[in-house]
């Protein structure tokens, strides 16, 4: 099973953060009080690394998410607060229908065509869970909190992406 105390994800040894970086979270309106406690998780972490340019955009559902991620950097490419990384959180939990499945692959091959298309990552900060249960524990139960480590990834990636210009 996949753990976070099987990483070093949590090491957060990238060095002093842009203080100017803009990250923009990309959070459903869906199963709210999930999406609200891993943006929370995320927004503290961010705060805790000293970013405070931190801007939220929120959609219906998860399959929106793409769309509003890549309409949203064609707009601000070229100023000053761009976005240095996207941040996506929802929560799709599976029903009696296959509509879970489209939804999951949906939002999966979005996030991944945007992390080849754009010029900066496009962090995976959905839960795809069975049930209520599941999601609580990757909120800060069982399964560490899915909202944190999307921003300590978010953080890793704009290190390894300023790297590169080195």
């Amino acid at each position: 099973m996949a753990e976070v105390s099987n990483s070093k994800l949590l090491q957060i040894d990238t060095g002093i953060p842009d203080a100017n970086a803009c990250i923009v979270i990309v959070r459903t309106e869906w199963n709210a009080a999930i999406v609200d406690e891993l943006e929370r998780g995320c927004r503290s972490t961010l705060a805790s690394q000293s970013i405070k340019n931190i801007r939220v955009l929120t959609v219906p559902g998860a399959f929106e998410i793409a769309f509003a991620i890549k309409r949203y950097w064609d707009l601000n490419k070229y100023k000053d607060h761009r976005p240095f990384a996207f941040i996506a959180l929802g929560c799709v939990l599976r029903g009696g229908t296959p509509h879970f499945e489209y939804v999951c692959k949906g939002v999966t091959d979005g996030i991944v065509q945007l992390n080849l298309l754009l010029p900066v990552p496009t962090i995976f900060g959905i839960l795809t869970v069975d049930t209520q249960e599941q999601a609580s524990e990757r909120i800060g139960g069982a399964h560490g909190h899915k909202g944190e480590e999307a921003a300590i990834t978010a953080l890793k990636m704009i290190a390894l992406q300023n790297s590169f210009n080195k």
